[in-house]
């Protein structure tokens, strides 16, 4: 029988260097967030997006792995800034 690995566990093993005061994502401001900010907060694999006491989606990009799920759900949109983030800082995937 095959063991199964749950998703926390292979996350677990990345790891990020954090760029501080640099976030490579940003949320632009907004009063009521939209429905794919909304989304977010539920499909980020990483878990970087929330809600704030005001209702206001914020992100904080500490473990963000790069996936893109945020510009693809964002796009038409716009309401997220992505940059990848400078060289040498990000996730740190481990494989194997």
């Amino acid at each position: 029988m095959t063991a199964v690995v749950k998703v926390e566990e292979k996350l677990y093993v990345n790891r990020y260097l954090v760029d501080a005061g640099r976030p490579h994502i940003k949320v632009r401001p907004h009063e009521t967030p939209s429905a794919a900010l909304v989304a977010l907060t539920h499909v980020c694999p990483a878990g970087c997006y929330s809600t704030n006491d005001r209702g206001q989606v914020e992100v904080v990009p500490d473990g963000c792995m790069e996936c893109g799920t945020c510009r693809v759900l964002t796009a038409d949109g716009g309401e997220i800034e992505w940059n990848y983030p400078r060289g040498g800082y990000g996730v740190l995937f481990k494989f194997g």
